[in-house]
């Protein structure tokens, strides 16, 4: 059974046990495990270590920044199952929530995707690059602002 929202979860891709499209050399180190697709070179980077870059690039928002964020938890998950997604903000924009927004309302949730971004890489250099950019763009959705204005900013 697939289990998407639970931290570390290896759900199958389109339910099919053990046939996630992408090698999960990004995902651990050692053995490389070819699957029925190759996604060609990838930057192989250990779960501890996307986990470290995702947890610098949200340290490394201003402080204000991390002080408004409100109800949002950040996940690190192996690739998105809506494409070849980058990150994916799911969740109500601080700019849209009103005064019905309380209680026992879930979290919003930002998840980065491990292995789409070191596949679209050669370098550690270049992931720790777009790992900071892709938290960047969740964490600017999370404050209300579309993909056309990060665009314009240079964040799309």
């Amino acid at each position: 059974m697939d289990v998407p929202y639970i931290r570390h979860a290896r759900p199958s891709f389109l339910g099919f046990p053990d046939r996630n499209p992408l090698p999960r050399a990004c995902a651990r180190q050692g053995a490389l495990q070819q699957d029925w697709w190759d996604a060609g070179p990838m930057v192989v980077v250990s779960d501890a270590r996307f986990e470290e870059l995702v947890a610098e690039a949200l340290d490394g928002l201003p402080a204000e920044l991390g002080r408004a964020m409100d109800n949002v938890s950040v996940f690190v998950e192996e690739r998105s199952r809506r494409g070849n997604l980058l990150g994916l903000y799911e969740g109500i924009p601080l700019t849209q929530r009103s005064s019905g927004y309380s209680g026992m309302v879930m979290p919003d949730r930002i998840t980065i995707f491990r292995q789409t971004i070191c596949a679209a890489f050669e370098t550690e250099e270049e992931v720790v690059r777009q790992v900071r950019r892709t938290v960047v763009h969740e964490v600017a959705h999370h404050f209300g602002i579309d993909d056309a204005r990060l665009t314009q900013l240079g964040w799309g």
